[in-house]
């Protein structure tokens, strides 16, 4: 049997080689870099920082005291160191939102003095101011440190007083106009006396404080006309 044998090339033509397939270089991995880790934040401020937060504290504590003086101001009667109307109320609408959650009680008395104008006209209002405190003087006397006293306007004033019966109310109120009666006062070598009518409202679970006010204030000029009969 015969081997085949390859066809010999022409003479000045070199043979070609067999092409080889070049082979794919595999692809390379990427490497994954770490990245650094993060340092932790300090807990506490840089030195250099904490003058600076001291400071803002500081001025922090000087505002809010400063905002509560203006407030203090803007709620106090500055002639007689007490209350305002505008003070009150925000204390009656305080103190009533309390009653009803606890279900606590309360009174109310609004308290008008009598024979002010006449001293006023007589003897100048520095006398009618001496006779406002001389009563702000009793009416403080005359109920505890839990109570609330204001002065509403004029010469007309409001006592709140906790955990009161109607009927221990109506007796406080009778009380506080016999110890403004005992009042005396000598102006120009003229003794002269002043008085006070006082009318209650009492405060529940349904009081309102507007209401409140309202029933008081009618009771105290029933009171007034009262006394005025009376005399």
């Amino acid at each position: 049997m015969k081997k085949k044998t390859r066809a010999a090339a022409p003479r000045g033509v070199k043979r070609r080689k067999k092409a080889v397939p070049e082979r794919k270089a595999a692809p390379q991995r990427a490497k994954l870099v770490k990245a650094p880790a993060s340092s932790p934040r300090p807990s506490v401020p840089p030195n250099d920082a904490k003058p600076a937060i001291r400071r803002l504290r500081a001025q922090l504590a000087q505002a809010q005291a400063r905002i509560e003086e203006l407030r203090a101001s803007a709620e106090t009667d500055f002639l007689l160191d007490i209350r305002n109307r505008r003070g009150f109320e925000r204390e009656l609408n305080r103190s009533i939102a309390y009653i009803k959650r606890y279900h606590a009680s309360g009174a109310l008395i609004v308290l008008d003095v009598d024979r002010l104008k006449p001293i006023n006209d007589a003897f100048g209002h520095a006398a009618g101011d001496e006779v406002l405190k001389a009563i702000v003087a009793v009416l403080l006397s005359q109920v505890r440190s839990s109570d609330v006293i204001a002065r509403l306007g004029g010469d007309e004033f409001a006592l709140l007083l906790w955990n009161m019966s109607e009927t221990d109310a109506r007796a406080k109120a009778a009380s506080l106009e016999e110890a403004v009666d005992r009042l005396t006062f000598v102006f120009r070598g003229r003794t002269v006396t002043a008085g006070a009518s006082a009318g209650v409202a009492i405060l529940g679970p349904h009081a309102e404080a507007g209401r409140a006010l309202e029933e008081a204030d009618c009771a105290m000029y029933v009171r007034k006309a009262q006394r005025r009969h009376e005399a």
